[in-house]
């Protein structure tokens, strides 16, 4: 497991597109996960920054959604896909075969995540995984009491997401399931970037980095995976800063 601690979330942004390019520079026809949220925004700003400047140039790219909200796809305003659309892919006009994401209004989620599962082995696996992490260390919508060896699949959202997710919208949600890529599916990701930011987070990023490898904690399952990358801004990386980097078993 690699830390990197910024002093603002601009820099963490920053350093986030820089790994990200030079991990991809030398793949010939790369697969990005991609997650929404207000920790990767950051990230997709600057790098869309930088393609229109052509500093990068992702031209032979290809993506797939993390998770998106049972019964919304990108029509629905808030959806995961909605604030993609509009941080990301529409900004930089990617085609739409690029993009694998998860339909919430499926009729058949089983047959949504054999899609995304076939769409992710097409293109020799994911090269990075960008995540963001959830309050209760949730990641993708993985929560708690997830087991590790779960591909995509559908999941029932606790509480707590379910009532932090409505900020999203203008209007209350019903947030009780989403579809999300699993855990063991991230883990045969080649790179993992989770992107941490603001003080809030700082007790989550705690446990993470001292507690046991367990369900209860899903971003731990991560912590062993050779090419793991925390991006971590100064508040929350606030206790942790004066402790040893090294994690518990």
């Amino acid at each position: 497991m690699t830390v990197h601690v910024l002093p603002r979330y601009e820099e963490l942004s920053k350093k986030a597109v820089e790994d990200l390019s030079d991990l991809l520079s030398s793949v010939d026809k790369p697969l990005v996960c991609v997650a929404s949220g207000d920790s990767p925004f950051g990230l997709y700003n600057e790098l869309v920054r930088k393609v229109k400047n052509k500093e990068v140039d992702i031209s032979s790219w290809s993506f797939v959604g993390l998770d998106e909200w049972m019964g919304m796809n990108g029509n629905d305003e808030g959806s995961c896909r909605f604030h993609l659309n509009r941080q990301f892919f529409d900004a930089l006009q990617i085609e739409k075969q690029k993009i694998c994401f998860f339909d919430g209004r499926t009729n058949d989620p089983d047959k949504e995540c054999a899609q995304t599962e076939s769409f992710i082995q097409q293109h020799g696996g994911i090269d990075v995984a960008i995540l963001g992490l959830g309050m209760n260390g949730h990641v993708g919508m993985n929560e708690p009491g997830t087991v590790a060896d779960i591909r995509s699949h559908v999941a029932e959202i606790a509480p707590l997401t379910q009532q932090v997710g409505q900020k999203y919208f203008s209007e209350t949600k019903s947030l009780s399931h989403g579809m999300t890529l699993g855990i063991q599916t991230l883990k045969e990701a080649k790179h993992i970037m989770l992107i941490v930011s603001g003080a809030a987070k700082a007790p989550i990023v705690k446990k993470i980095f001292e507690e046991k490898v367990s369900e209860h904690i899903p971003a731990t399952f991560l912590r062993d995976h050779p090419g793991f990358t925390i991006y971590l801004d100064k508040a929350a990386a606030q206790f942790i800063l004066h402790e040893k980097r090294n994690p518990g078993n």
